[in-house]
């Protein structure tokens, strides 16, 4: 009996308390944290965690767009975390497996966004997307079994940016078709100007070679059968056929010596360019933006042309290498899914978009945005015209592909590899990997 009234005493006691607040306030003002900043009666933001890998104009465009949903949410911190381009694919990745990743987060749709869906990691957003707001291409590289998980900022396309004073120098024209683009490049070789700058350690820009001659010599079908199990492979005579146009380009002393071991990031290809050292690059129009914010005096000398055609080719000109990057997407197990959606929204809203457009030299995933910049201009005018968007290979694959993509068409630069070796690599991967 005693032990009962014992028990009774405290459970009464407890209970006071609990109706009190431990510290002698109410129950409501209880004060809780944790690391996403939960709000509280106590005044506390919540909290939303932000990643991304830009700089220079287009991070003031992305940090610009936050600043207007804070003001929209004035009980909303955000945290930003800028990660260059080379780190950020694996800081993320050990982020995501420890269930430890910012609630949104830059990716470039694809494979690369398809693997964390498959782990159960992003958010479906396809209740809050507007599809009529996006390019429909655009929007279908972040969208799979019809369900939305990212939404996309940015649209690019690769093509040859060249020196015009380079290029007049020397009577030359800028090239509609392969045997055009050899006849440059041997003037070039000539006269001792490097023809085309390329920084292939991160494999990335080799890989556009690829891409773009498999296209020309098959059409825009071969990578999607290939892809889906089709009927064509990755070790299609088409891709076969590329890599041997790439070894001759190697050949014909196209590139700068030493390419495979120059990385990106860091601008050394750029340089090249600049200095007038080097006449071409293949490159995303995220070059154009570099341009401006490392050598604006360079612009005055930029043009650009369209990947030439091949004799015999199916593909032609209006068939683009294109990407997404910035697509902004929300991890499943962010404690604040409607706001980081909300975030989403406005790093995506019109006025982002119009900025992003206007103010980096970029083309913009969301609808009926047209360039105020001139140059901006004629890479939008490519796009309208363009029958055919081809998504990065390395970012349309399942990453184990997508890096055996990489690695084998390094190798043929470095003719480490016959594209015949790196064809049925691919091909044997593929039979395991995709289904």
């Amino acid at each position: 009996m005693v032990k009962r009234l014992i028990s009774l005493s405290l459970t009464l006691s407890l209970l006071f308390l609990a109706a009190c607040g431990l510290n002698g306030g109410s129950s409501a003002d209880k004060t809780t944290s944790d690391s996403k900043g939960e709000e509280t009666a106590s005044g506390k933001k919540q909290e939303l965690e932000f990643w991304y890998i830009d700089t220079g104009e287009k991070e003031k465009v992305y940090l610009e767009a936050v600043e207007r949903f804070k003001e929209k949410h004035p009980d909303v911190e955000v945290k930003t975390l800028q990660i260059p381009n080379d780190a950020y694919k694996q800081k993320f990745s050990v982020a995501m497996s420890g269930d430890e990743a910012p609630d949104v987060f830059h990716n470039w749709g694809g494979g690369w966004l398809k693997n964390f869906v498959e782990q159960d990691k992003v958010l479906d957003i396809t209740a809050d997307t507007d599809k009529e707001h996006f390019n429909e291409l655009a929007l279908d590289n972040s969208t799979f079994e019809d369900k939305v998980y990212g939404m996309p900022l940015s649209l690019s396309i690769d093509v040859i940016f060249y020196n015009k004073e380079i290029f007049e120098k020397y009577g030359l024209t800028p090239p509609k078709t392969y045997e055009e683009w050899l006849s440059v490049i041997d003037t070039l070789n000539e006269n001792k100007v490097i023809p085309i700058a390329l920084a292939n350690q991160t494999k990335w820009p080799g890989a556009y070679y690829l891409m773009n001659f498999a296209s020309r010599i098959a059409g825009p079908d071969l990578f999607e059968s290939a892809l889906n199990r089709e009927g064509k492979g990755f070790d299609d005579e088409a891709y076969i056929q590329a890599g041997k146009y790439i070894q001759e380009l190697v050949d014909k002393n196209a590139f700068n010596p030493g390419f495979n071991g120059v990385p990106y990031d860091e601008g050394q290809g750029r340089q090249l360019l600049y200095s007038g050292q080097a006449a071409m690059m293949d490159m995303t129009i995220s070059f154009l933006n570099n341009v401006r914010q490392e050598a604006p005096e360079f612009e005055e000398k930029l043009d650009f042309f369209l990947f030439p055609t091949v004799p015999g080719g199916k593909g032609d000109q209006t068939h683009q290498g294109a990407g997404t990057g910035p697509v902004w997407s929300v991890a499943k197990n962010s404690e604040h899914p409607d706001l980081a959606v909300e975030l989403i929204k406005e790093l995506t809203s019109t006025e982002t978009a119009q900025n992003y457009t206007d103010r980096t030299g970029t083309l913009t995933a969301v609808k009926d945005i047209e360039p105020a910049d001139e140059f901006t201009k004629r890479f939008y005018e490519v796009v309208q015209q363009a029958t055919h968007l081809q998504m990065p290979y390395d970012q349309t694959l399942p990453p184990e592909l997508a890096e055996l993509h990489k690695d084998t068409t390094q190798a043929i630069f470095g003719k480490e590899m016959t594209p015949e070796e790196a064809a049925k690599k691919m091909e044997e991967k593929a039979k395991e990997i995709l289904k």
